[in-house]
């Protein structure tokens, strides 16, 4: 693969850029995110992933118009509840067929870029491309909208690959969050292997994982010092060989899963 570096993007189906790394900030509270995302941007980053519920989104764009970066520069993603993301497929079908066709007509009005679901299993994934394509013989062509972004959990231990060969089939981007497992499988050995051999923490071969798999990994931080050692993950590269062995055939979240889900 082309060599990585944090200004490396990629090219959504809108043919809007996408940045390859991503700054979450769930669970950071507003009192901290406008510090944070400052932080995040002075290391490199351009690319926030917030959402309505986390109650932050108006000191990430306090922080935005801060930084003194270009908005055309900086990728900002957010989700409704029931994505710019849909965040999760609970609900049921006609909730689900509702949020997308609100966001196709809001991206029609020039309000929103580009579209995209979060946490939806397979049966998700068929069931909105069913319908766009009902849409799309109802209005014509290109009017159903077009899924150019999904967000799940994503790490060595969740690698859902049933949902990433879905969305690669189909030029979907992938963004990990969780791609640290909050912690907890730094002590993991195979995890500690790399550690010692690329003298790189638990946290930074994790995130040099997910980047190798193609995906779009969304760490989150407060601490300033952790917001530079995530970004620093750009001077080595595992082997293909590594990559592979990292990943297991575990399906672990470490967070909720909606991907479940059958309403």
């Amino acid at each position: 693969m082309a060599a990585l570096n944090i200004n490396s993007k990629y090219v959504l189906s809108t043919g809007h850029e996408i940045p390859i790394l991503g700054f979450g900030v769930y669970q950071t509270s507003a009192a901290v995110a406008e510090d944070v995302v400052l932080q995040a941007f002075k290391a490199g980053y351009r690319h926030v992933d917030s959402a309505r519920v986390y109650r932050n989104e108006g000191p990430c764009a306090d922080a935005i118009k801060k930084s003194g970066i270009p908005r055309s520069e900086i990728f900002f993603t957010s989700k409704v509840p029931p994505w710019y993301l849909i965040h999760a497929p609970y609900g049921g079908k006609e909730a689900r067929t509702g949020a997308w066709r609100a966001l196709v007509e809001a991206q029609r009005e020039g309000k929103i870029r580009s579209l995209g679901v979060s946490n939806y299993g397979v049966h998700h994934l068929d069931e909105l491309e069913a319908y766009i394509q009902e849409l799309e013989q109802k209005h014509g062509e290109g009017r159903g909208g077009k899924i150019s972004v999904g967000q799940w959990e994503l790490h060595p231990w969740l690698a859902r690959p049933d949902i990433v060969e879905w969305c690669q089939k189909r030029g979907i981007i992938l963004q990990a969050y969780s791609p640290l497992v909050r912690g907890q499988r730094f002590n993991e050995p195979s995890l500690q292997q790399l550690v010692k051999k690329y003298s790189k923490t638990a946290a930074q071969i994790l995130l040099r994982w997910s980047l190798q798999k193609g995906f779009v990994p969304l760490p989150k931080s407060a601490t300033h010092s952790r917001i530079l050692e995530n970004a620093d993950v750009f001077d080595f590269a595992l082997t293909p060989q590594e990559v592979a062995t990292l990943q297991t055939k575990d399906y672990s979240p470490c967070t909720w899963d909606p991907t479940t889900s059958h309403d």
